[in-house]
Parts: structure tokens; C-alpha cells; sequence
């Protein structure tokens, strides 16, 4: 996640001080990648450094204000046109667990996956919660549409990649199926792993239509500004 460049898009609006930096911050992302003031003025003062942003006085309060320069505009302007580099993609933990869980003496693996699935599936229920209510939020006018908007985007990225987890999960369980030897096949297969190995295709996606329950690890915004 690049705080630096997503506090110059916030500066190029107008000149901030770090914690309304934080809050607008938190506010367009939904909270889903809290920051804390230390962050954000570690960051200011990196971005001083290299000359991207500058101190540009004080509001009413004392506080100090900091504005983006041109060479900051500049390299806001290549972060919106250079792709994200999916070069060096970073760690996940859940890959990781999977990985290590193979062979491990004494892990059922296929227990692992199940739990996993569980709770993505509960994730995925609230994320399309979530995507409503931020709807009903631009449809209604009741509060400022650029945010509720962007909050819009960042909780669809959530559903896709929660559904993907899902398929992936599906995945891994026919995989282990279809590589068990008979000794080790054992247990009468899932729906998921029969549908893979009557069909030789992989399962249906699972969608949020077909769950049911509550996830309890949500951004912030879910608690508080989206009730």
C-alpha cells in the first residue's frame, strides 16, 4: 500500500495538516487500511526530504499545514499512469499456511482449507453487506459522494478477492483429491471435491448469495461510519 502517494493525491487537493490527512485518508478507503498520525508524519517528513511536499504555514489552530510542490504533482501524475508492479507480490499468509500444512506431521490439511472457507465465505457475506449499504449511501445523497464512492471501489475489490479466495480454496481441495493415493482418500468427498471429480471442472464460484453469517474482522468503517 503506498501511503506516500495516496497522502499526495489528499494534498493535491489543498494544503492538510496530519491528522486531517489521516481522516480523509481512512474516510476514502473506508478504514479498511487504518493509518495512525505517526505514520502519516513519518511520511510528510519523507516526503519533505524529497522535496515533494513543503510546509505552507498554519491554520486557525496551530496546526501545521503541508502542500504538494510540482515535482510532488509530477510524481503523483507517474503513480496514476505506472501499473502496479506485480513483480514482487507481497507475502500472504494464508499461501504460506497451505504451503507449510503439506506433508506437516500431524495437520489435516483438508481441515485447514475447510476453516478457511468458512471464514472467507463469512467475509464475503459482509463485504456485499457492506457494498449496499455504500450504495444506498450515493443513491440517497445523504453524504459526500466522492467518498462513499471511492469506499464503493475499495469493498468490490474486497468481494472479488474473497470470491477468488474461495475458487482458489475449491482448488487446492480437489488438487489434494485428485494427488491422494487410495489409503489416503479416506472420508467421503465434499460436494465441492465430488463436483470437480465427476466433472473434471473446477466448481462453481461460491457468491455471497449463497452464504450466510457475520464476519467480525471488518474495516473500521463497518463499526462505525457504516453503522
Amino acid at each position: 500500500m503506498s501511503i506516500r502517494h495516496g497522502l499526495l493525491a489528499l494534498l493535491e487537493r489543498g494544503p492538510r495538516y496530519g491528522s486531517q490527512l489521516r481522516t480523509e485518508f481512512e474516510s476514502r478507503t473506508g478504514s479498511t487500511w487504518p493509518l495512525n498520525v505517526g505514520q502519516v508524519y513519518t511520511t510528510l517528513a519523507r516526503l519533505e526530504r524529497d522535496g515533494l511536499v513543503a510546509p505552507d504555514g498554519e491554520d486557525a489552530a496551530g496546526h501545521t499545514l503541508y502542500a504538494i510542490t510540482d515535482p510532488g504533482r509530477a510524481e503523483l501524475r507517474q503513480w496514476y499512469e505506472r501499473p502496479v508492479d506485480r513483480t514482487n507480490p507481497p507475502r500472504d499468509e494464508l499461501s504460506i499456511k497451505l504451503a507449510m500444512a503439506v506433508g506437516a506431521p500431524g495437520v489435516d490439511i483438508r481441515a485447514v482449507i475447510q476453516s478457511q472457507r468458512h471464514a472467507t465465505i463469512k467475509a464475503m457475506q459482509d463485504y456485499t453487506r457492506l457494498k449496499a449499504q455504500a450504495l444506498a449511501e450515493i443513491e440517497s445523497g445523504r453524504s459526500g459522494e466522492r467518498d462513499d464512492l471511492a469506499w464503493l471501489l475499495v469493498v468490490e475489490q474486497l468481494i472479488f478477492q474473497t470470491e477468488a479466495e474461495a475458487r482458489w480454496l475449491d482448488h487446492c481441495e480437489s488438487r489434494l483429491v485428485r494427488l491422494a493415493g487410495p489409503a489416503d482418500r479416506g472420508a467421503e468427498p465434499t460436494p465441492h471435491q465430488a463436483a470437480t471429480t465427476a466433472q473434471g471442472t473446477a466448481p462453481a464460484p461460491v457468491t455471497a448469495a449463497t452464504t450466510s453469517a457475520s464476519a467480525t474482522d471488518l474495516p473500521r468503517r463497518a463499526r462505525t461510519r457504516r453503522g
